[in-house]
């Protein structure tokens, strides 16, 4: 999905306006600007003049430029970043989400073996459940991205260009359209590309609609995860002891495990009994507000971070995840709906 930082500044994003932060600059002017058109219309069949109008409505938004250039995951303490997803409030109302879309996540598990705790968490994480998407015009975020932010301007023109796809191919209207501050949409914060490759119909009206329509978000996050090889059943982390000693040269920046679970017990540490040798593993130490924690992370781990990468995120999901099924566990345990 080439999923980004899209959570680091939810509630800036509901406490400051969209149309607080925008000037009155637009792109017309732009040789980028004739280029992209010209693009639009030579490879996809455009009309120029409609793709002008809408690029010529767009505006440079400031407060994107610095939302994008200081995402929590880089800057935040895991007990930091955790304290902002694992709340009473998002578990209880994410228990509430499964219960009130239960089909959806019954046939979400068995076509594509994602648990519906996984699925809700992410939707959780993104957007609590829809209740906050983004109030930044999609347009303009892309187009102050692709023009404005020199790091990432190719990446962006790409997803400004899959954007205008993405929306015709849908029929939707592109002015229309509000997101996250890197152009993510619904609600499961897709960036246009991923969209178009791995959205899916999943209430069969014909319509790829995450936007609105929490049947086919559930849908479509089950399939982004299934199209990323999750494994059903496989590990995702494991809380280890505070005291383990591990090599130097085994704590991996990188987020793709390296080494498997054989590998660390070769080089002397001390794993469950219940993990498969040829696991792909990576150990990561998180801070926590009592002090350093130890996690092993399994392919599965690897896979969310597919969705954000970081493992940071990837721990949020992993922890709310979690809560989730223990809530609905402590909901059938007790008769409540029956």
């Amino acid at each position: 999905m080439k999923h980004l930082n899209f959570l680091s500044f939810l509630l800036a994003l509901v406490l400051v306006p969209a149309s607080a932060q925008s000037t009155s600059e637009g792109y017309t002017d732009r040789p980028e600007f004739d280029d992209f058109v010209d693009g639009m219309v030579r490879e996809h069949g455009f009309d120029a003049d409609k793709l002008s109008q809408w690029l010529a409505e767009a505006r440079h938004q400031e407060r994107i430029i610095e939302l994008i250039s200081s995402p929590a995951e880089h800057t935040l303490q895991w007990h930091e970043y955790r304290a902002i997803f694992i709340k009473p409030e998002r578990i209880s109302q994410g228990a509430d989400f499964l219960r009130q879309h239960q089909d959806a996540f019954d046939r979400a598990e068995e076509a594509f073996g994602v648990p519906r705790e996984v699925i809700a968490a992410i939707i959780g994480v993104e957007t609590w459940y829809g209740r906050y998407m983004g109030s930044y015009r999609v347009v303009d975020a892309l187009s102050t991205l692709a023009f404005d932010y020199p790091p990432r301007s190719r990446f962006f023109r790409s997803e400004l260009e899959q954007f205008f796809l993405m929306a015709r191919e849908q029929g939707f209207e592109p002015s229309r359209l509000k997101g996250s501050y890197a152009g993510a949409m619904g609600y499961g914060q897709f960036i246009a590309s991923s969209y178009r490759h791995y959205a899916v119909d999943f209430d069969g009206d014909d319509v790829v609609d995450i936007l609105d329509n929490p049947v086919d978000a559930i849908g479509s996050v089950a399939n982004y995860f299934d199209e990323h090889r999750w494994r059903p059943g496989g590990p995702v982390a494991i809380r280890l002891d505070n005291d383990i000693q591990v090599p130097e040269r085994m704590m991996t920046r990188e987020l793709r495990p390296r080494f498997t679970v054989s590998d660390f017990r070769e080089a002397g540490v001390s794993l469950p009994d219940s993990l498969a040798g040829d696991e792909p593993a990576r150990i990561i130490r998180l801070e926590a507000d009592d002090g350093p924690q130890w996690w092993l992370t399994g392919h599965n781990f690897y896979v969310i971070t597919r969705y954000n990468h970081s493992h940071l995120y990837a721990m949020a999901v992993q922890e709310l995840a979690g809560e989730l099924a223990k809530e609905l566990e402590t909901v059938a345990e007790s008769g409540v709906g029956e």
